[in-house]
């Protein structure tokens, strides 16, 4: 059966989405706001009556990155006015459903990625009884180019958008939670430091955050003359008059440049809407946030890096000494111990794991708690058998688990075909909701004393401080 069309009436004006033959609606590629390039968006208040909501929208301009291509996400559409979000329901919407509404922002490190994404897909998540939004925002130098926060912007019209509208689907708009993944991940981090977030979002999930990326004001102003330059041209009005592909072109270029941040493009510490301490702010944020990251995050990008695989004891070595100094014989003994059999590129891996991803969102976590603001740890563990079982428990391998979308385009690719997935699948989207629903997870608050986290693998299970000999490497 195919999905039919199904008309809701509003006082903005009738919109017309999708209804599955499960009953699930979908109302697709919502204009939210219109901008102007390297302008503040203006919010869009209202649409045309009998508005099509049958397909998504534009994304965009981007390079597709590898994980992108991968999921065969569709480039062809992509404009510069591409403001539009994508809302999902349980059964075909009430105002008096008022259920929890779930608002997703995609990763991809803040140049690539569309909230249209397969993966992304918000049915299954919906069918647990909230609202799931998908929504894009500008990236690479039209977002986050030099200080103007214009992507952090977008996300935040975004959330006013779901305050003014959520409750015409079914959701509660009282109760709205931000989750993201990788720069979506930071997104959200950096989004409890808005002074605008208060009443846009309630609760927030950050799954693998970039928090490295996030930059101050002078490295974001540094990176402006930067591209400016390369772009051949000597003020920011000229890149107005660029063309999206030479835009494209420059950016690509630029992130050829030596970087250990990768902040190209990115929210910058006192740029609008953001405070000049993003952590700071973060940590002192009462909004509850789970944190969680992957246990071999780098091995997304190490597995295929033949300067890894192919490093040799002596690199280990000089690699260690770079990062842990006089403890750098301690480290190699640690990582050896609990990564067992590992390659001296699994590793390498291992510690770039550590300094990118898990213990920045550690301090983030121990910071909280010092501020008394609720908070909770995860770490997903489950190694994927796919690619010959290399790429282990790597980046993004989680969120076809997060949204249970196991059947999603691409999903089989990284995580194989195993029976096992789906209990793993229906624990973390159940976490989600449960949080989304109620303010807490199942498992105990964090804590700088025993440090409670959920592992999530096949045998899901509270920790106390796991791996306590890497976290206190870098205390």
């Amino acid at each position: 059966m195919s999905n039919q069309n199904h008309t809701i009436a509003t006082n903005r004006g009738n919109l017309t989405g999708l209804i599955s033959p499960n009953g699930s609606c979908e109302f697709l590629g919502i204009p939210f706001a219109t901008a102007h390039r390297l302008e503040n968006p203006v919010d869009i208040s209202s649409w045309d009556n009998n508005y099509e909501a049958t397909a998504y929208g534009p994304i965009c301009p981007q390079t597709p990155g590898m994980l992108e291509m991968a999921l065969n996400m569709d480039a062809s559409q992509m404009k510069e006015d591409c403001l539009n979000l994508n809302v999902f329901t349980p059964r075909t919407p009430t105002e008096g459903m008022a259920l929890p509404v779930l608002v997703w922002i995609h990763g991809g490190a803040y140049t690539n990625g569309a909230g249209s994404v397969a993966w992304y897909h918000g049915a299954s998540l919906a069918s647990r009884e909230t609202i799931v939004v998908t929504i894009n925002y500008r990236l690479g130098p039209l977002g986050f180019l030099g200080d103007g926060n214009y992507g952090t912007l977008d996300m935040l019209s975004a959330l006013r958008w779901v305050q003014r509208n959520i409750s015409v689907f079914g959701g509660n708009s009282s109760n709205v939670t931000i989750f993201g993944q990788s720069a979506g991940g930071s997104a959200v981090v950096s989004l409890l430091a808005s002074p605008e977030i208060n009443g846009l979002a309630h609760k927030a999930w950050a799954m693998s955050p970039s928090i490295g990326q996030l930059r101050d004001k002078p490295r974001a102003i540094e990176l402006e003359k930067q591209f400016i330059a390369l772009a051949g041209f000597k003020t920011l009005a000229d890149v107005k008059s660029m063309s999206v592909e030479d835009i494209l072109a420059t950016q690509q270029t630029q992130m050829t440049s030596p970087t250990k941040a990768f902040d190209f493009y990115s929210p910058t510490a006192g740029g609008a809407s953001l405070s000049t301490d993003i952590l700071g702010a973060a940590a002192r944020s009462a909004i509850p946030l789970v944190v969680g990251t992957n246990r071999d995050e780098n091995k997304l990008w190490s597995t295929f890096d033949e300067s890894i695989i192919n490093a040799d004891k002596a690199r280990w070595e000089e690699y260690t000494e770079e990062i842990f100094g006089v403890r750098a014989q301690q480290a190699r003994d640690k990582y050896k111990a609990l990564r067992p059999g590992e390659s001296v590129g699994g590793l390498m891996s291992a510690v770039s794991t550590d300094t990118g991803f898990r213990q920045p969102a550690q301090r983030l976590c121990e910071s909280r708690v010092v501020n008394d603001t609720p908070t909770w740890m995860y770490w997903f563990t489950w190694p994927s058998p796919a690619f010959g079982g290399v790429i282990g428990c790597c980046h993004a391998l989680d969120i076809p688990f997060a949204f249970d979308n196991l059947d999603a385009e691409g999903a089989q690719m990284m995580t194989g075909e195993g029976v096992e997935r789906a209990a793993i699948a229906d624990r973390f989207a159940s976490e989600i909701v449960a949080f989304a629903a109620h303010g807490h997870p199942s498992w105990s608050q964090f804590n700088v004393d025993d440090r409670p986290t959920l592992v999530i693998d096949i045998d899901t299970q509270l920790a106390h401080d796991p791996e306590p000999e890497i976290r206190v490497l870098y205390s």
